[in-house]
């Protein structure tokens, strides 16, 4: 498959497509849709920003499409991904195609939910609320022959093992399309047991970030790291994702950042679904520019923009890095991923360096060997920009 016009699809889907102005599939999306197209289970590993989305939506669409009494289910790890997700494949139908979904997440409207199970033939979740309505008997899953388990890794690290695999238990003879960026040995088990000769498509090595981030360290005391962020941030153009490691601090540093001036907005799983819908639609439209964000946003924030990851926290879980800084250079973009370190944080780097590459040493920034002229532009900057009143 050289162009989407080269698929044996439904019509109305090619429309779509085309209305989308998608001409040249990702390899990803080259190699897993026509598999899918033929019924096949699938076992993906891609890396963020490579097209995933389509490469499971345009099957599950026209499988839907063609095959009225069908339904689908698709997993995600986080309630931001769930709506993403919707959100693409009403893309890739039209007012002659109309699919009724049900997005089934967390903080969202119990009422709302029942409604549209009711009628829906697509549906979007996260495990523990999908799991939830299952045993309310509110979801039946009888007609379900197609299951898409998304970013699955991530859903294993946040433990819904249990739940995927009741859901699975409970769906009758179904076609699934399992995709993540990284291949654990729970991944692997969930194939051998519930999925079918699943084929095997793995689009570029396996935890190593996308090619077209540039990673860059800067070695920082813990007192002096919020001085030398915002020294950074002046220096910056374009869009930021800044990760921290707790709800808290995602609070604290948005709200002293605003206090400096900087146009910043913070993100993290206490936060009302609807407050966390209106924060990342603004930075969508670019109403800001710095997202100060917990892991929640980590996962499937699908946003052309971002430019820069900042790694104000490193990462507890090596495989979060990968993720983290996958916000950036999606869809062929260019991007750049600055990590904080301080001196507590070398085992954590050490680990990172060993899971993107095991016969190397933790990559080494340029910003190493400058560290003693980034402390003399603190200074300067300290002194002009803090002075006491």
């Amino acid at each position: 498959m050289q162009k989407f016009s080269d698929l044996s699809i439904s019509l109305l889907v090619l429309d779509a497509i085309k209305k989308l102005k998608l001409i040249k599939p990702t390899p990803i999306q080259k190699i897993s849709i026509p598999l899918a197209l033929e019924g096949n289970d699938i076992l993906g590993t891609a890396q963020t920003g490579t097209g995933k989305t389509y490469a499971f939506g345009i099957p599950l669409i026209n499988h839907l499409t063609l095959d009225k009494d069908s339904y689908a289910i698709i997993l995600t790890p986080t309630r931001e991904l769930a709506l993403q997700v919707s959100s693409a494949l009403k893309d890739l139908t039209s007012m002659k195609n109309i699919i009724d979904t049900a997005v089934i997440i967390g903080g969202d409207s119990i009422q709302k939910q029942l409604k549209q199970l009711k009628k829906a033939r697509l549906v979007v979740g996260t495990p523990g609320r999908i799991h939830d309505h299952i045993r309310r008997k509110s979801l039946k899953l009888s007609k379900f022959n197609f299951l898409v388990l998304d970013e699955t890794d991530r859903m294993l690290d946040m433990g819904f093992v249990d739940e995927i695999k009741s859901i699975i238990e409970k769906l009758p003879s179904h076609q699934t399309l399992l995709f993540s960026a990284t291949l654990p040995k729970k991944i692997s088990d969930i194939a051998k047991n519930f999925m079918t000769n699943p084929q095997r498509v793995n689009v570029g090595e396996e935890n190593t970030p996308l090619t077209n981030i540039k990673q860059e360290i800067k070695n920082v005391n813990q007192k002096e790291k919020f001085e030398y962020l915002k020294l950074e941030l002046l220096e910056i153009n374009g869009s930021v994702v800044l990760f921290v490691k707790t709800k808290r601090s995602a609070d604290k540093i948005a709200i002293k950042l605003r206090k400096d001036k900087f146009n910043a907005e913070a993100i993290h799983g206490d936060l009302r679904q609807s407050k966390r819908e209106k924060v990342i639609l603004k930075f969508r439209k670019n109403r800001f520019q710095i997202l100060v964000a917990t892991d929640v946003a980590a996962r499937g924030l699908d946003i052309p923009h971002i430019e820069h990851v900042i790694n104000y926290d490193i990462p507890q879980n090596p495989e979060d890095y990968i993720h983290r800084i996958g916000r950036t250079a999606r869809a062929g973009a260019k991007g750049r991923a600055l990590t904080f370190l301080t001196d507590g944080d070398k085992k954590n780097w050490n680990a990172i360096g060993k899971l993107i590459n095991p016969n190397a040493p933790a990559p080494k920034s340029k910003l190493d060997s400058r560290r003693k002229k980034s402390k003399k532009s603190y200074r300067k900057f300290k002194k002009k920009y803090f002075k006491k009143k």
